[in-house]
């Protein structure tokens, strides 16, 4: 498996296809020239059916497929997937399975949830995630909270580049494996779990990283992943952590420096 740098995979900051050079004035109206994230839309297919358009920067397409269709239920973790078929001019990803899929009543009870790029989660997701238990037992060290957020942070990023993303990354003990950015937290996640997927990557004894807010939705996403630990250096919501308690995740927030807040699971933090 190629690595980028120290991770399995990362944005690509050398694709000029994700950042846009634009020109502009400062706060005393001297001309400039800036860089923006390019955004588009992805129009998602599973089968014959259309599912979802989502905004994205326009990277790991595939893997922000599969991710998504995990994530709500749509592809089975046991489904052979028999081809997929991108077709970049008119931004559709097409996922082909074995198995037959008809979501139409599905698609009926979409909820539009906080995310960045407006994401989404069907009503009938919240009612199955509150009856997952992570039984992990893995524990996590205060010193690799320290320093996961410290490599976090210094990571080459296209948010360095030009903001406007978030960050999400995949780490095993307190050495980051995945790193995967987006103009919504949500499509950083799907990217990661749809990777994950592909590569056959256990999650039970992972912890997951977050640039953004620890949401309803952030929750879910790493509780359906099967990631026992979860940390962001932004904060919470209450139905957010109500989920973590609920499905025995440990949720770890505003990690900065050597200060952190736990809000559930910390009998998984060593002292």
């Amino acid at each position: 498996m190629k690595k980028k740098g120290k991770y399995l995979v990362a944005p690509n900051l050398s694709d000029n296809s994700l950042i846009k050079t634009i020109t502009g004035y400062d706060e005393n109206f001297k001309h400039l020239k800036t860089n923006v994230i390019r955004e588009k839309g992805l129009t998602i297919y599973l089968n014959n059916q259309e599912i979802v358009t989502l905004m994205a920067i326009g990277d790991h397409s595939k893997y922000l497929a599969i991710g998504y269709l995990l994530n709500q239920n749509m592809l089975k973790k046991n489904d052979k997937i028999t081809k997929i078929v991108h077709d970049k001019e008119l931004d559709i990803l097409v996922i082909k399975t074995k198995r037959k899929t008809n979501y139409e009543k599905k698609l009926e009870k979409k909820i539009t949830t906080s995310g960045c790029a407006v994401g989404t989660v069907f009503g009938d997701i919240y009612d199955e995630i509150k009856k997952i238990n992570l039984k992990s037992k893995i524990k996590i060290k205060k010193s690799w909270i320290y320093d996961i957020s410290k490599k976090i942070n210094l990571t080459p990023s296209l948010y360095l580049k030009a903001g406007a993303v978030h960050g999400c990354a995949i780490i095993d003990k307190y050495n980051p494996l995945i790193y995967m950015e987006d103009v919504g937290r949500h499509n950083a996640v799907d990217k990661i779990a749809g990777y994950m997927f592909v590569k056959k990557i256990k999650s039970s004894n992972k912890i997951f990283y977050t640039t953004g807010r620890l949401t309803s939705e952030m929750v879910i996403k790493t509780v359906k992943m099967g990631v026992p630990i979860l940390i962001s250096r932004s904060g919470f919501t209450s139905w957010g952590v109500e989920l973590a308690k609920q499905t025995n995740l440990t949720l770890i927030g505003r990690a900065k420096g050597k200060k952190f807040i736990v809000l559930s699971g910390e009998h998984r933090i060593e002292h």
